[in-house]
């Protein structure tokens, strides 16, 4: 096996499951790089029996982990980081080899790991509760927040280690335990992160248990992770449709949930953009990761004035985008995941044109030597109209809708035309990221206000994509409403818990309530 591969602790074949010791005697997950269609190496799924052992392993852990001190946690937290850092460039390889991005996505998404556990370090000294007045005399009232047990994490394939640092760094600064379920596309990349993690609490005295892991169906260890009352919480990311799953089962248990659904995300470009930042906003968004992002640029909501100009400059982008093997240097663009979400690719072109709309450029699906396994497509533009039902769906591939609004002049109307184009923006079901493009203060106040973007992110003058951790990210609609990463996002990991102390020698009631002499 290639060098990095043993580096990280990757064989020929792995156990899936991870309770302080590695298990798994299920079936085994044959895992596919999507670079070429070959086998990278085998799994051994976790049974439903050891799914049990793990859970139990990992709420023991969470009983012990819960008294550490905060900002010992955090340490413990930060040294995760470093080691992180260590292994940089062989996470991010592994990242493209088993996923498909770029290499420089892949090591951008082991920083992002790296920079969330420098945050979550110093956030162990800062879980900070608030103290209010009592209307009682001589009474002292203030709240604390508590670990909260085992979390689960469901990881979608996209950002295989990402999601996971997002929330098991932030869980375990709190005092929680995680549970992590991986993608079955990407179980190599949650196997390597757990080993790391396993190698530091072993260094600092600390149960590994407190990351646990099982790789598993989602029908059956999944299906088992949603309805375990063990689980106080689940974070899930991925589509809409299993969003609704995990939201169902869940909250019939009255469990918690922090859901990272699908996106739609607009950009607005108003006729006082400034082209040259436009540009390159609307291509990574739309392009990079091959459209496989949450918070990819899918339409872009462009006034007539400008619409030409902004579609002809964007052909001759997309003309240059070197695809090919996310490997080489000089790749834009790499493969889409598996042989399905290239048929799905192509059955939303087809419905773009049954709906009335036009390609304007590429969507072909590429063959030859110079895209082996059939994993490959044209990114593609396309002419629509915002009600069109495949406009409303979210494909995960890179589509991107061109849907013009105003009057075809660059007059000082335009400014109330962004109405317009905030009603298309906010009129999808989805609502997780977005961004005006504009140097007129009236109109990106506008984007901004009340009235404006829908959306959990609403950016000026940047794209849709690349988040930093220090904001809490999450969307609002069909996005699921929850929140992850940096700002107060820890709350949700917590239970937050109201003391009142009574430090005088009577005992009155609140609101005045007078019981008894």
């Amino acid at each position: 096996m290639s060098n990095f591969l043993k580096t990280l602790g990757i064989e020929n074949e792995n156990l899936g499951g991870f309770n302080g010791e590695w298990i798994g005697s299920g079936p085994t997950l044959d895992v596919i790089s999507p670079i070429d269609g070959s086998i990278i190496a085998g799994v051994k799924q976790v049974t439903e029996d050891e799914y049990d052992k793990i859970v139990n392993r990992a709420h023991q852990a969470f009983l012990n982990w819960r008294e550490v001190p905060a900002p010992r946690r955090g340490e413990v937290v930060r040294q995760l980081g470093v080691r992180l850092r260590e292994v940089k460039q062989e996470l991010g390889a592994l990242v493209t080899l088993e996923m498909g991005k770029i290499i420089a996505e892949g090591e951008g998404e082991v920083q992002e790991m790296i920079d969330i556990c420098d945050f979550a370090c110093g956030l162990s000294r800062q879980l900070y509760g608030l103290t209010m007045h009592s209307e009682r005399f001589h009474h002292r009232m203030y709240e604390q927040w508590h670990p909260l047990g085992v979390v689960g994490v469901i990881s979608a394939f996209n950002f295989p280690v990402a999601v996971w640092a997002w929330n098991s760094a932030i869980a375990a600064t709190c005092g929680d335990s995680t549970l992590w379920k991986p993608a079955s596309k990407t179980p190599l990349t949650a196997i390597a992160c757990t080993k790391i993690a396993q190698q530091v609490c072993k260094e600092n005295d600390v149960d590994p248990a407190i990351f646990s892991l099982t790789v598993g169906k989602g029908s059956t260890i999944g299906e088992k992770l949603l309805h375990d009352r063990r689980l106080p919480l689940v974070s899930a990311t991925g589509s809409c449709e299993m969003g609704y799953r995990v939201g169902e089962v869940v909250g019939k248990r009255l469990g918690r949930t922090i859901l990272e659904l699908g996106g739609n995300n607009a950009i607005i470009v108003t006729p006082s953009a400034n082209m040259d930042l436009t540009l390159p906003a609307i291509l990574f968004g739309a392009v990079g990761t091959a459209g496989q992002r949450c918070t990819s640029t899918r339409r872009i909501i462009v006034h007539n004035a400008v619409r030409d100009e902004l579609v002809k400059r964007l052909i001759t982008a997309y003309e240059g985008i070197k695809i090919g093997d996310p490997r080489k240097d000089d790749t834009l663009m790499g493969p889409l995941v598996t042989l399905d979400a290239v048929k799905d690719m192509q059955t939303a072109l087809g419905r773009i044109k049954e709906e009335g709309g036009d390609i304007l450029y590429g969507g072909e699906k590429l063959d030859g030597p110079d895209y082996p396994g059939g994993h490959y497509v044209k990114p593609c533009i396309a002419d629509v109209k915002n009600e069109f039902q495949i406009v409303q769906e979210e494909t995960f591939a890179p589509i991107l809708y061109i849907i013009g609004y105003g009057k075809g002049s660059t007059a000082a109307s335009a400014v109330d035309e962004v109405d317009e184009a905030i009603h298309y923006h906010n009129d999808v079901p989805q609502g997780l990221s977005s961004a005006i493009f504009s140097t007129n203060m009236l109109e990106t106040e506008r984007f901004l206000a009340h009235a404006g973007s829908d959306c959990g992110i609403a950016n000026v003058n940047i794209g849709t994509s690349g988040a930093e951790i220090g904001g809490a990210f999450g969307g609002e609609k069909e996005t699921g409403g929850g929140r992850e990463s940096g700002s107060d996002a820890w709350k949700a990991y917590m239970r937050r818990q109201t003391n009142t102390i009574n430090w005088s020698t009577e005992l009155p009631l609140a609101q005045g309530i007078k019981f008894g002499d």
